[in-house]
């Protein structure tokens, strides 16, 4: 799928753009390492080979992605070790600076001190936050972010949380830590990354639970994941049912296939235009605010 199929997308739907919750943006050194854990096909990535598509520097990442139409996008970084999370956000906070089209982004980790940099990250203007519980091998009721999570349920500011037990199962994934911090902060914004794979039952039902859990479809129905997490066909309903709480993301550039690929496996559910611009756009839009 190449660049023709993204405009034709864009343009069979009517939209003027796509909004993407889920793009990574770091430090070189950090994506350096990334891109090296990648390339081992390691634990955390369920042993898959993983090539990485847009293996490029970062202003050509930033063109290539402008140039699909993406005119909103993320920072997503994550710790995985303490004494990590302020610096990221010092960073993403610098990148959102020099590059107007990017959500401020930020993180933090169950640590002393998480509160105050998430206080500060919030002050300078972040607007979304990116948590990873498996690669952080945290529980997310860890009692050092009870103040952390108060903040951000009182701020409503949406955080993207890979929680789900895909690709590799951690000590701390699935929804039942999840519904154990859901009903401690209700409010919470939550958008599950990967639909929750593979548990998008659960997940569904935590939705329909709580009304401000979102979704994000990153790697979700394209062929690489249902070879491996498959969503379930009867499942697919619930789709339409929660279609203005589901946002589009694509994991760029640590995808092994196109990014029109993600967007043809969206299409393909046949679940209809408007499902499509809501979730391609118009709902990011009205979370965050965009036009």
């Amino acid at each position: 799928m190449n660049d023709a199929f993204v405009t034709g997308f864009r343009e069979r739907l009517g939209l003027s753009s796509i909004i993407d919750v889920h793009t990574h943006f770091m430090p070189e050194q950090v994506l350096r390492k990334v891109w090296g854990y990648f390339d081992t096909a390691g634990p955390l990535l369920g042993h898959r080979e993983w090539p990485i598509t847009y293996r490029d520097e970062e202003q050509v990442r930033l063109k290539t992605l402008r140039g699909f139409g993406v005119s909103a996008f993320t920072s997503l970084v994550y710790p995985h070790r303490p004494d990590m999370a302020a610096w990221l956000n010092e960073w993403s906070a610098d990148f959102a600076a020099r590059t107007p089209d990017c959500l401020h982004t930020a993180t933090f980790y169950p640590e002393h001190g998480a509160d105050s940099y998430v206080e500060a990250a919030l002050d300078a203007g972040a607007r979304i936050f990116k948590v990873h519980v498996q690669v952080g091998h945290f529980h997310p009721g860890d009692p050092l972010l009870n103040q952390v999570w108060g903040m951000l349920e009182d701020s409503g500011t949406p955080i993207v949380i890979h929680c789900g037990s895909g690709p590799a199962a951690g000590e701390f994934t699935g929804p039942e830590p999840i519904a154990e911090l859901l009903r401690r902060f209700p409010r919470l914004r939550l958008v599950i990354a990967h639909m929750g794979a593979p548990e998008y039952s659960e997940f569904l039902d935590l939705a329909q639970a709580y009304d401000e859990v979102l979704f994000d479809t990153t790697m979700n129905f394209t062929d690489f994941f249902e070879a491996a997490d498959p969503f379930a066909v009867h499942e697919r309903p619930r789709l339409l049912d929660l279609g203005d709480r589901i946002l589009f993301g694509s994991d760029f550039p640590n995808i092994p296939y196109t990014y029109g690929h993600a967007l043809e496996s969206l299409e393909r559910l046949e679940l209809g235009d408007e499902w499509l611009r809501l979730v391609c756009h118009d709902n990011a839009a009205r979370v965050f605010g965009l036009d």
